[in-house]
């Protein structure tokens, strides 16, 4: 059994045929399906809104890992927590009340995660990471996918998975950007939980294919 959960990130996937993608991301062996929310405002760029986010909830038979990069994320919690989001993320770097912010997600019966941007050291959370599920650990600048994956990201996995260890252990890794083959192990021993991968999925036109030999990998 793999040690690592697969989020497939829809970001990289053909909006045209996004349905279709998600009936694939369902017959295949992946775990999670991954939503990037963007606002134009936090990062510079807009993704999909929520009658999208919707239909991909009624379709998909995945876990959903939504990924908030948005200001005043605390508006939509209630709403995300409707359309059947099982995992939340908000950014560290958009939260002014962060710690309500968590309690509102986790009252909402949703696993309630902190992204951190590149530039943003782990130990920012010294202080709520014993509130809190999972963190996401942004290995790209967040807005757009098919980055290159930023390699002190590793470094920094290391250093939360040691704080981690001594203030929440069953709290866990995600790491998102730039995830493919070629790091997906070295993330896994530097100890992450979740990898989230889009462009390293999609980008052959074989998603099924490409998910069964990244799982094979982790």
């Amino acid at each position: 059994m793999n040690s690592s959960l697969l989020s497939v990130s829809m970001l990289s996937a053909d909006f045209g045929h996004l349905a279709n993608n998600v009936t694939l991301v369902n017959q295949s062996s992946a775990h999670l399906l991954h939503l990037d929310i963007m606002d134009g405002v936090f990062v510079p760029n807009i993704s999909y809104g929520f009658p999208v986010v919707e239909s991909i909830a009624k379709n998909s038979q995945k876990p959903l890992d939504a990924h908030l990069m948005i200001v005043d994320p605390d508006r939509y919690i209630d709403r995300f927590q409707k359309i059947g989001i099982s995992y939340l993320s908000v950014h560290y770097e958009a939260c002014t009340h962060l710690h309500r912010t968590i309690q509102h997600i986790r009252m909402s019966n949703m696993k309630a995660g902190v992204a951190l941007n590149p530039h943003t050291p782990v130990e920012v959370l010294t202080d709520i990471l014993e509130d809190i599920d999972f963190v996401v650990v942004m290995a790209v600048n967040p807005g757009f996918g098919g980055q290159s994956f930023i390699p002190h990201s590793l470094s920094k996995v290391s250093r939360l998975k040691e704080l981690i260890l001594k203030k929440n252990p069953s709290c866990l890794i995600e790491v998102d950007g730039g995830v493919g083959m070629d790091n997906a192990p070295l993330l896994m021993l530097a100890g992450a939980n979740i990898l989230v991968a889009g462009h390293a999925l999609f980008k052959d036109g074989d998603l099924q294919a490409a998910i069964e030999v990244f799982n094979a990998s982790i």
